[in-house]
């Protein structure tokens, strides 16, 4: 257990149970029988003594309800806590929600990154409703000294950015989840004005489920699907599609949000503008979203998945901007409804550039046996380096037959500047090219490479630049540090003018078009984190010498000073403290982020 001397001690037993199977049922069942004995007899001693007062009866009569409900699941966690809540907590009911011990301070403490060993969170509450997150926080505001507090999704962050040491991490997916409730509860869709609302904690695989339904769908999307929508809206929420919709925060019509003074508000663009804006791409320092607005179109239902070898960056990133130039109608502008990127600087990811699937409707050379060697030999001409087009055309459904993506594909692959003969061309639906993430993940899991270090590295880069970056990175940086990590490194251009400069996203914005690269590996060997970690200093000293102004992208830095300087700026960080100020007066939002450590100034 961990202990803070903020709080204040609290004797009664802390009982937070949830559906589960009945395995485990022995090892807890003399447990929630000591349990249900200690609670029945205070409730005898309280009722003869007559020392509390009724509501707090009904309070000990819903603690007993939820044991006898967790020992007929088959499973309940008990505990006494040994820190103390303070008084505020107890006055609202929120401590009944709240754990402490260290089993649920460390998960709640852990991140997809595994690189970051802050301080352990000192509690984490497990919130039924919004009302719940709302009465933390004014119990946090009211404190002289306030206590940090932090929403947790699924952990996706790779520098601990939703840790909040010392404090209380907010389990969003807990939100109607207690009682035996489903979040499906959270899940609205209103095909008559054509968007769904979604709790902040919903994934948006579910999202995407939900929405398909009715025969709609989202616009815009990130690459791996099971992650919260409070979490991608707090950052972005990139991916192929974003060169021709825009991020996922520009795809938001209303927002829910819940202030760090813990004022629950619903805005938008027409009402409270300044906060909707804030908070997208916030990184969480102004609020916490428990509901999103997002707009639907009608879906498609196949995809044709497209990927083209290529042997050098120019002509890639030359036949990227044709596909994204929806502006100018080009032959292809537009033709593509995604267009990503990724690199090949490492011999073990070249050499293992497969067919997907023998029962895959596809074309290319991926089937034959002689693959790996032609790979290699076209490496060679490239320098060592390949680079893979990967984009996809949706048809069905709303979005046109499949004659039609027939000729948009003859199209497309008449003029790229490709290497010909590698090109492969798959037919898929339109969840499984969404969620293709997921598989990898699976497989991953299987063979216990994915709980792992992730010193990942996203940035966003000046058109004008990323030839330099290509140069200098991808052609040296990479090949002399080739580690044989595992893991992709992504390159893809999107459209300036699909960004909302109002919102709280730093992004490139001296020129029409950006890219974003993102070096995605995973430490997998001995010694691969630490040179991996020196890796990326080098790529980032590298782009300061080199003049290259890039952007973080889920950024992280280790002080106040680093974000001012070199991620917001001098006009933007003006802005952003001024949000602080109005949103978080006290710092105690996402402490994590390591931007405000204590009130702003």
């Amino acid at each position: 257990m961990h202990s803070s001397p903020e709080f204040a001690m609290v004797t009664a037993p802390v009982i937070y149970s949830r559906p589960c199977s009945t395995r485990g049922v022995t090892k807890t069942q003399r447990s929630i029988d000591r349990s249900l004995k200690l609670i029945k007899t205070r409730m005898v001693v309280i009722n003869k003594a007559q020392e509390m007062t009724m509501a707090a009866l009904s309070v000990l009569n819903c603690l007993l309800k939820t044991v006898q409900a967790a020992r007929a699941d088959g499973d309940a966690h008990v505990w006494i806590p040994a820190s103390s809540f303070p008084d505020e907590l107890r006055e609202t009911g929120v401590a009944a929600l709240i754990r402490d011990d260290a089993k649920a301070t460390a998960l709640a403490s852990a991140d997809f990154g595994n690189v970051s060993f802050a301080p352990p969170a000192a509690a984490v509450l497990y919130p039924s409703c919004p009302a719940d997150i709302a009465a933390l926080l004014r119990a946090s505001c009211a404190r002289p000294s306030p206590f940090p507090v932090s929403a947790r999704g699924c952990g996706h962050s790779v520098r601990g950015q939703a840790g909040a040491p010392g404090g209380v991490v907010v389990d969003m997916p807990s939100l109607g989840q207690l009682g035996g409730g489903s979040t499906s509860a959270r899940l609205s869709v209103s095909v008559e004005g054509q968007y769904i609302d979604a709790g902040g904690e919903q994934l948006w695989v579910d999202v995407l489920r939900s929405a398909l339904a009715h025969g709609l769908t989202p616009r815009s999307w990130t690459d791996y699907l099971h992650l919260t929508v409070g979490g991608t809206l707090s950052n972005a929420g990139i991916s192929g599609q974003a060169f021709r919709h825009g991020p996922q925060i520009s795809n938001v019509q209303e927002l829910d949000v819940i202030t760090g003074s813990g004022e629950m508000v619903t805005c938008s663009k027409e009402k409270e503008a300044d906060l909707f804006d804030a908070v997208l791409g916030g990184l969480g320092q102004f609020g916490v979203i428990t509901r999103a607005r997002i707009p639907l179109v009608p879906a498609p239902t196949r995809a044709r998945w497209v990927r083209l070898l290529y042997t050098g960056a120019a002509a890639l990133t030359g036949d990227q901007e044709r596909l994204i130039d929806v502006e100018r109608g080009g032959a292809v502008s537009g033709l593509m409804d995604y267009v990503e990127g990724t690199v090949l600087a490492d011999k073990g990811l070249i050499g293992s550039w497969r067919s997907p699937s023998p029962s895959s409707s596809s074309s290319s050379f991926f089937s034959e046996p002689d693959v790996a060697a032609r790979v290699a030999k076209l490496a060679e001409e490239g320098g060592g380096v390949l680079y893979c087009l990967e984009g996809a055309l949706y048809y069905g459904g709303a979005a046109g037959g499949e004659s039609d993506v027939d000729k948009k594909l003859d199209v497309l692959l008449r003029d790229r500047r490709y290497a010909r003969g590698f090109a492969s061309v798959q037919d898929v639906s339109y969840v499984g090219f969404l969620d293709r993430v997921r598989d990898g993940e699976l497989k991953l899991r299987a063979v216990g490479l994915w709980d792992v270090p992730h010193p990942w590295l996203n940035l966003f880069l000046p058109r004008s630049r990323v030839l330099d970056f290509a140069a200098g990175v991808f052609h040296d940086i990479l090949r002399r540090g080739a580690t044989g990590a595992m893991g992709p490194v992504l390159v893809y251009p999107m459209n300036r003018n699909r960004w909302d400069s109002e919102t709280s996203a730093v992004f490139p914005e001296e020129e029409e078009v950006f890219y974003t690269v993102g070096i995605l590996r995973s430490a997998v060997s001995d010694g691969d984190l630490g040179r991996l970690e020196e890796q990326n200093e080098e790529i980032l000293r590298f782009c300061e010498e080199a003049g290259i102004s890039c952007v973080q992208y889920l950024p992280y830095y280790a002080d106040q000073t680093g974000w001012e300087k070199k991620h917001f700026g001098p006009a933007k960080w003006a802005r952003f403290m001024e949000r602080k100020r109005k949103y978080d007066p006290k710092a105690i939002l996402s402490r994590g982020q390591r931007i405000f450590t204590a009130p702003p100034a």
